[in-house]
C-alpha cells in the first residue's frame, strides 16, 4: 500500500507473513513511534522543549521508516505514488517545525499499512490450509519392504500403503482395497466417496476405510492440490474491471494531486501568507493521497478468492470474481452437470433376429476406445467385447466400424433410422432415457436405453438460482423427449435440446438476450459454450486438467448447490468492491476543499483519512465470510509446515515492481506457497506491467467430442 504505482514492498517479508497483530512490522514501528511521541509530549510538559523536540523527531523517523525508504527507491525509478506524498508531506511538516503532527502521520499510515498486510496475510491463509493437508510423510513399498519417505522423494510407480484415518501425500490409483474417501478438505463435499481398484485418489484425500495400496500417477509437485495453489496464487493477481477502474483512477490522481498542492502553495504565496498556504499544500497533499482507492478492490477479490477456494471453489481472478456478481442467467449442461455422470444400460430391444447380449456386444466393439459416459455403460452392461476396426467418430451423431466383415453403426435415433424399432425408441425417450440405435449392414437391430439419473440436490440448488433472480436453462445433444422429462424434474422450463457442441455455443446470445450469462458443464465436452459464455464454469473439476485450466471458474465438488453459493458470494463480493471505491472517491472529494480552506490542520486529515483507510480494509475482509452449504465443510485452516518442491519461485528483477520474466530454480519450501504481494500491479501503473501474457496452460488430455 505504501505506493500507489507498484503496491506492497518489503521483498524480505517472509512468505507465509504474520499470524499475529504484534508480529507485524509496520504495527511494531508504530506503536514505537507512537510511544515516542507520547514521551516527548511529556517531557515538552516538562519544560524540556529541545529535548522533546528530539523525541518528537526520533518519533517521525519510527514512523516514517515503513515508507519512506519505498518512496525514495520509486523516485529513483522513476515513480511517483502515495508513499511520495507522504513522504513529501511529513518532511514538510518537519520543515515547518510541526514534529508532532509529522509523527502522527507516519504512525497513522504505518498502522493503515501493517493492517492491509495483516489483512492480505490472514485472506491468504485459507489458500495454505491447502498444502497443509498434505501428510509430512508417506509409507511407500520399495524393494519387498515398506519405508517411510517425504512426499516429495515419491515418484511416479511407487505404491503408497495408506491406513485408515491416514491422507494421501500425492494423486495415485488404488491398486489394491476398498475403502470411503473423504475429500471434503478438497470438494468440499463432505459425503465420502466409495473407491477401490481402479479409482483415482487426490493429494490430501482421507482413507475412511480399510487399507489401501495406491500407484502414484503424479509427483507431489504436480498434484491435484499443488495446480490448485498454483491457479489460486495467479488468480488473486489478476485484475477484474472494477480493479481496472480503481486504476484508472489512481494513476493519474498521484500527479494531480501534486500539481494541485504546489498551485495551492504558489497562489497562496502571491496573494497572501506563503508559510500559510504552504502549509495548506501540505495537507491537501495527505487529504488527496489514494491510499484507500488503490487498496479498495486488490483486497476485497484476494479475501473473496481465498474464502471459495475454501469451499470448493476455484475462481480465476479479479474479473471473474466481478463477472459472477453481474450473472443474470446460467445455462446448464445436462449429462455430468444437472445429472450424476453415472449412467446405466436400463433396456435393450432388439429385432427379433438378434438378442440383447449379441447388441450390446456389437455396440461395446465400437465404443471400446470412447471416454464417453454413454460408452463407458454399454461398456459395463456388455462386459468382455472385441474391438471394432476402422472405428470412426462422426461429432454429434454416433461411431460407424466394422467387425466380423459386418458394417456397424452406432448414434442418436435421427442419425441412424430405427425403422421396425420407433415405438420402442419413443416408449423409452419419454421414460426419460437416452437411446442410441445400432445398425448392422445398414439394418437396425437395437434400441439401446441408457439413463442418467438427475443429482438428487438438482432441484434445490435450480430453486435456489431462480431465488437469486437468475434466469435457468438446459441445453443438451439429448433428444427432446428425454431433456424435457429431466428438465421438469429439476424444476426448468426453458429446455434447448439435440444440439451440437457448436449449437451450444451459437444459442448462449439469444438467451442471454443481452444479459450476462454464465454457461456451466464438464470443460471439456462443452468447451466451446464454455469460451462463448461472459463466465465459463466447469463442474466437477477436481483431477480435471483441461477443465481446471480452461474455465473461469471451476467447481471442484460434485454438490450442484455450490453454483448458486459461489454466485451469491461473488455478488456480496462485488457490492463490497463498489462500496469501497465509491467511499474512497467521496473522503477524497471531501477532504480536498475542506484541507485547501484551512478548516482541517493536517492531524486531523491525517485521522480522518488513515480511519477511511482501515474502514476500506474492514469492509474489504468481509468478503472472505462465505456461507457453508448444509453438508457441506470449510477446509479448517492450520499452521502446519511442510517440505514439498512445488515448482520455480519469480525472483525479483526490480524491488518496486516484483517478478519480471526470469525464474528461479525450484527450492524446497517449508511454508505453504502464496504469491508474492509486490508481483500483483494492483495499483495501476504500467511500469511494473508483464511484458507479456503468461504461459499458457499445455492440456493433454483428450477426449471424445460430445455426439450424442
Amino acid at each position: 500500500m505504501s505506493d500507489a504505482c507498484c503496491g506492497p514492498q518489503g521483498a524480505a517479508e517472509p512468505e507465509a507473513g504474520p499470524e499475529k497483530l504484534w508480529q507485524v512490522r509496520e504495527l511494531q514501528f508504530a506503536t514505537l513511534a507512537a510511544v515516542l511521541l507520547t514521551a516527548g509530549w511529556f517531557v515538552g510538559r516538562a519544560g524540556f522543549e529541545g529535548a522533546a523536540h528530539a523525541v518528537e523527531l526520533a518519533a517521525v523517523a519510527a514512523g516514517a521508516i515503513t515508507f519512506v525508504p519505498d518512496a525514495i527507491r520509486n523516485l529513483r525509478h522513476g515513480r511517483i505514488g502515495v508513499g511520495t506524498l507522504m513522504t513529501i508531506a511529513a518532511i514538510g511538516a518537519v520543515a515547518l517545525g510541526q514534529f508532532a503532527e509529522a509523527a502522527l502521520l507516519g504512525i497513522l499510515f504505518s498502522i493503515a499499512e501493517g493492517l492491509e498486510h495483516y489483512a492480505v496475510s490472514r485472506t491468504r491463509r485459507g489458500l495454505r490450509a491447502l498444502l497443509s493437508l498434505v501428510p509430512p510423510k508417506a509409507s511407500v513399498l520399495r524393494d519387498g519392504g515398506e519405508i517411510t519417505v517425504a512426499p516429495g522423494d515419491l515418484v511416479v510407480g511407487d505404491v503408497m500403503v495408506i491406513r485408515p484415518g491416514e491422507r494421501a501425500a500425492t494423486d495415485g490409483t488404488i491398486r489394491s482395497g476398498q475403502t470411503s474417501l473423504d475429500l471434503s478438505a478438497i470438494t468440499g463435499e463432505s459425503v465420502p466417496v466409495e473407491a477401490g481398484p481402479g479409482s483415482d485418489v487426490f493429494a490430501g484425500a482421507i482413507n475412511g476405510g480399510g487399507a489401501i495400496e495406491v500407484e502414484v500417477t503424479a509427483l507431489a509437485a504436480n498434484s491435484s492440490l499443488a495446480r490448485i495453489v498454483h491457479i489460486v496464487e495467479q488468480a488473486q493477481e489478476r485484475k477484474g474491471a472494477g480493479q481496472r477502474l480503481a486504476d484508472r483512477i489512481a494513476r493519474p490522481l498521484v500527479p494531480a494531486i501534486m500539481a494541485l498542492a504546489v498551485g495551492i502553495a504558489v497562489v497562496g504565496a502571491v496573494f497572501g501568507d506563503p508559510m500559510l498556504w504552504l502549509e495548506r499544500a501540505l495537507v491537501v497533499l495527505v487529504a488527496a493521497s489514494p491510499c484507500a482507492l488503490a487498496i479498495a478492490v486488490p483486497l476485497t477479490v484476494v479475501a473473496a478468492i481465498g474464502a471459495a477456494s475454501r469451499h470448493g471453489a476455484l475462481i480465476k481472478g479479479g474479473a471473474a470474481v466481478e463477472e459472477l456478481g453481474r450473472i443474470k442467467v446460467v445455462a446448464l449442461d445436462k449429462t455430468g452437470t444437472l445429472t450424476r455422470n453415472k449412467p446405466r444400460v436400463i433396456d435393450v430391444v432388439t429385432t427379433d433376429d438378434f438378442s440383447a447380449d449379441e447388441a450390446l456386444r456389437w455396440a461395446a466393439a465400437l465404443e471400446a476406445r470412447s471416454e464417453h459416459p454413454l460408452a463407458q455403460a454399454i461398456m459395463t452392461a456388455a462386459g468382455d467385447a472385441p474391438t471394432a476396426s476402422d472405428v470412426t467418430a462422426i461429432p454429434g451423431h454416433g461411431l460407424h466400424g466394422d467387425l466380423d466383415g459386418r458394417r456397424l453403426r452406432l448414434g442418436k435415433p435421427t442419425w441412424v433410422p430405427p425403422g421396425p424399432l420407433a415405438a420402442d425408441v419413443e416408449r423409452l425417450q419419454a421414460a426419460g432415457a437416452t437411446v442410441v440405435v445400432l445398425a448392422r449392414d445398414d439394418v437396425p437391430v437395437a434400441a439401446i436405453a441408457v439413463r442418467d439419473e438427475l443429482r438428487p440436490e438438482a432441484a434445490e440448488a435450480v430453486s435456489l438460482l431462480k431465488r437469486l433472480g437468475i434466469t435457468v436453462a438446459m441445453l443438451t445433444g439429448d433428444n427432446t423427449r428425454t431433456a424435457e422429462a429431466v428438465a421438469a424434474e429439476a424444476g426448468i422450463t426453458n429446455v434447448h435440446s439435440e444440439l451440437l457442441p457448436e449449437d451450444k455455443a451459437a444459442l448462449l446470445r439469444t438467451i442471454a438476450q443481452g444479459r450476462p450469462i454464465a454457461m456451466v458443464g464438464d470443460g471439456i465436452n462443452d468447451a466451446p459454450a464454455l469460451a462463448t459464455a461472459d463466465i465459463g464454469i466447469a463442474m466437477g473439476a477436481m483431477g480435471t486438467d483441461v477443465a481446471i485450466e480452461t474455465a473461469d471458474v471451476a467447481l471442484m465438488g460434485e454438490d450442484l448447490r455450490h453454483l448458486p453459493q459461489v454466485l451469491a458470494h461473488s455478488r456480496r463480493a462485488r457490492r463490497i468492491m463498489v462500496q469501497n471505491i465509491a467511499f474512497s472517491l467521496a473522503i477524497i472529494a471531501v477532504l480536498i476543499p475542506l484541507a485547501a480552506f484551512g478548516v482541517l490542520g493536517l492531524a486531523t486529515v491525517v485521522l480522518i483519512h488513515e480511519t477511511a483507510e482501515v474502514f476500506v480494509i474492514l469492509n474489504a475482509i468481509r468478503a472472505a465470510r462465505i456461507t457453508a452449504l448444509p453438508g457441506v465443510s470449510a477446509i479448517a485452516v492450520r499452521s502446519t509446515t511442510h517440505s514439498i518442491d512445488i515448482g520455480p519461485a519469480p525472483t525479483l528483477d526490480d524491488p518496486c515492481c516484483g517478478p519480471q520474466s526470469t525464474q528461479s530454480p525450484a527450492a524446497k519450501l517449508n511454508l505453504p506457497l502464496v504469491a508474492a504481494e509486490a508481483a500483483s500491479n494492483d495499483h495501476g501503473c504500467d511500469c511494473c506491467a508483464p511484458a507479456g501474457p503468461p504461459p499458457a496452460g499445455d492440456p493433454t488430455a483428450s477426449t471424445e467430442t460430445n455426439r450424442r
